[in-house]
């Protein structure tokens, strides 16, 4: 009964007096081929009648999967749920919307080593790829490994070529927090980040380059229950700054949660600001002062490399997209 039900192309080009082909050319956008009025209508009809396309066969026509793979390493500081990071999280839906109104399909995966990417490229025929959390020695295998366009998410490395790497201005983030800190009278600052490399060695040199003089390097244990006895073990170190800056949201509301247990007052006794301004902050008590970057900008810049590499194989872009920091209630002036 349902085969016998189903809208054909042909029903609708009938019902209309047109061609199969105007019907078809409009189907697949290619509506620069007929009138506007004419697309209209075809539309409209589609819609009316509940036209569901067979995807299979155009994607087979067209000799393309319109699909792009989204990798994300399965980083052990994720502690095996990597898509429920909040940047992660926020990525992937800011990527989702973006390839769909790009005409693509996205596929996910995590990955604990780059060449899982390469197989599950050839396997689904891709279109392309966004890579996220994976090493630059890492990207420059894959490079070597596959054909297909991909883009670095946040890579932080010297890009001999190929490869187009989208990140943001980590360094000037940090130099707007110690700006900020800085004028609100801070002279005793702590940063907490889980390693002294790339994105997070730059947001700490730009801190210190905000503040004017070299704020605290704390190095903290990736998983969650070392990192509270660290926490628990380094209170009095806590105690003596007056300012913490977190790697990220994450880690904020962390510590956060761990200086109210223990009796001190943000930002009464210390003040704290994360990184990245997801929907975490505005939630926290005290609302989380944060450097935002904006995902929605990110993933259509993405979306976009991808489409012109796609179109002139061989080009590729590095691309720094700017951050900005947003004050809210878990700073103010150290106490006296």
């Amino acid at each position: 009964m349902w085969a016998e039900d189903k809208v054909r192309i042909v029903d609708i080009a009938e019902e209309l007096g047109l061609s199969t082909a105007t019907v078809s050319n409009v189907l697949h956008g290619k509506t620069h081929k007929v009138s506007a009025e004419t697309a209209k209508r075809v539309q409209r009809r589609l819609e009316e009648r509940g036209y569901i396309p067979n995807m299979a066969a155009t994607l087979l026509a067209q000799n393309s999967s319109r699909i792009v793979g989204v990798v994300v390493k399965d980083h052990e500081k994720y502690a095996g749920r990597p898509l429920a990071d909040p940047f992660i999280a926020a990525a992937l839906n800011d990527l989702s919307a973006e390839t769909a109104q790009n005409g693509w399909f996205m596929m996910v995966r995590t990955a604990g080593k780059i060449m899982e990417a390469a197989q599950f490229a050839s396997m689904w025929n891709m279109d392309g790829m966004i890579l996220l959390g994976f090493c630059a020695d890492e990207y420059q295998r894959l490079r070597e490994r596959v054909r297909i366009p991909f883009v670095v998410y946040d890579g932080c490395f010297e890009n001999p070529g190929r490869i187009s790497n989208l990140c943001i201005d980590d360094r000037d983030g940090g130099r707007q927090v110690g700006r900020l800190l800085a004028r609100l009278g801070h002279r005793r600052v702590l940063w907490a980040a889980d390693n002294r490399e790339c994105m997070d060695l730059a947001r700490y040199s730009g801190l210190c380059e905000g503040l004017g003089f070299a704020a605290t390097y704390c190095e903290i244990p990736l998983q969650r229950g070392p990192r509270q006895t660290f926490w628990a073990r380094q209170l009095p170190l806590l105690r003596r700054h007056t300012a913490i800056f977190a790697a990220s949201d994450f880690y904020a509301a962390e510590l956060m949660q761990f200086l109210q247990r223990s009796g001190l007052r943000i930002p009464q006794d210390v003040s704290v600001v994360g990184f990245d301004d997801g929907a975490l902050c505005e939630l926290l008590s005290p609302a989380l002062t944060s450097v935002r970057q904006d995902s929605r900008l990110r993933a259509a810049a993405a979306v976009r490399m991808l489409r012109r590499m796609k179109e002139q194989p061989g080009w590729f872009e590095n691309l720094c997209l700017p951050v900005q920091l947003i004050e809210r209630a878990s700073t103010a002036p150290p106490p006296p």
